[in-house]
């Protein structure tokens, strides 16, 4: 009798144990069919053309008085070809899984949430977020150009504050003998509170720091970012409107200014996105403009279909290309204009 009260008081703490935490197996499969054409053409399966493909794995465990643990290990999956490519992963072994999109381990309260490993950059996660196409496919908005940073830690400020936010991110570069080289710095905030949302950001990427954190290209002039973007749901449409100038980076004294206008609509049994893209290059007159519009029909929760049309308009000597989303990338001539379509499902499990 003894052993079967030990046995059930044992399996009643495990039981509430178990109750305090739990784990989420999670993913995105996004494929679809496009075509792109400039200097040629090229058509073929997509991928991520609506929302990126992934598979992840996050956990939350209840510590009491308010305190939480956690963990998120996520990575890409494309799924045109069954490899792991995506989250911001260039180089030899691109195409193998990796928890790249975001592996990190948390402790949140009262005080808002500290983050540590490899996650968004603070520089571009609110600010790309107005992007109606949620920076993927071929209408993605260009011009951020550090997307993840890793060996990072980050502070977000608790939700309870009228809607006003703080978010701050330092990403050590870990180069041997280089002191602050490769070294990522930033700091964000904004409002959002409503139909009203706002937000400015500043980042900076020392000198020698690769380009997302893992196999991209080496900057090799500092490169800074500020971002200045806000929205407001008027019911039947929310406009948003961006602004964002980058300086330095891959390329000594590169300097580039987005400006764009974005709308978000419901028009029939889905919603109507687009948006207007201005990439000012100020070194010279080689900018370029680019149009966008797309329709998502969400067949339930989970399972949307869609179709989207880019353009992208470039004068004199520039040459910006559109993403691939998974195809070959075409070429693109100076001044020369590009034209990309793609339709496709996106099923969340």
């Amino acid at each position: 009798m003894k052993k079967s009260l030990i046995a059930l008081a044992v399996l009643a703490a495990s039981g509430a144990a178990m109750a305090q935490s739990s784990v989420t197996i999670f993913g995105i499969v996004d494929v679809g069919v496009g075509h792109l054409s400039a200097t040629n053409s090229v058509t073929g399966v997509t991928q991520s053309g609506n929302s990126s493909s992934r598979l992840g794995f996050r956990g939350v465990e209840d510590l009491g008085g308010g305190l939480k643990a956690g963990f998120w290990l996520e990575g890409a999956i494309s799924p045109d070809t069954g490899t792991g490519a995506g989250g911001s992963v260039a180089g030899a072994d691109a195409n193998s899984f990796k928890f790249a999109r975001r592996s990190t381990i948390s402790l949140a309260g009262n005080f808002g949430e500290v983050r540590l490993g490899r996650e968004l950059a603070v520089g571009y996660d609110k600010p790309s977020s107005y992007d109606p196409f949620g920076q993927v496919g071929f209408a993605s908005i260009q011009n951020f150009s550090v997307v993840r940073v890793s060996n990072g830690v980050s502070y977000r400020t608790p939700a309870n504050l009228g809607g006003f936010w703080v978010a701050g991110h330092y990403g050590f570069g870990e180069i041997a003998g280089g002191g602050s080289d490769g070294r990522y710095v930033a700091l964000a905030g904004g409002y959002d509170n409503g139909p009203l949302s706002v937000t400015i950001a500043g980042d900076q990427l020392k000198e020698g720091g690769i380009v997302n954190g893992y196999g991209g290209a080496t900057v090799v002039d500092n490169l800074k970012s500020i971002s200045v973007a806000g929205s407001y749901d008027l019911g039947v449409v929310k406009p948003a409107l961006i602004y964002r100038s980058e300086r330095g980076g891959t390329v000594v004294n590169a300097k580039t200014d987005l400006y764009a206008l974005a709308l978000t609509a419901p028009v029939g049994p889905g919603r109507l996105i687009g948006y207007y893209a201005r990439y000012d290059n100020k070194r010279n007159s080689n900018d370029s403009d680019a149009l966008a519009v797309g329709y998502v029909y969400d067949l339930s929760k989970r399972t949307a279909v869609y179709g989207t049309y880019a353009h992208m308009k470039n004068k004199n000597s520039a040459a910006r290309g559109l993403p691939t989303s998974g195809l070959s990338a075409v070429t693109v001539g100076a001044g020369e204009n590009v034209d990309g379509y793609q339709v496709g499902i996106r099923h969340a499990f």
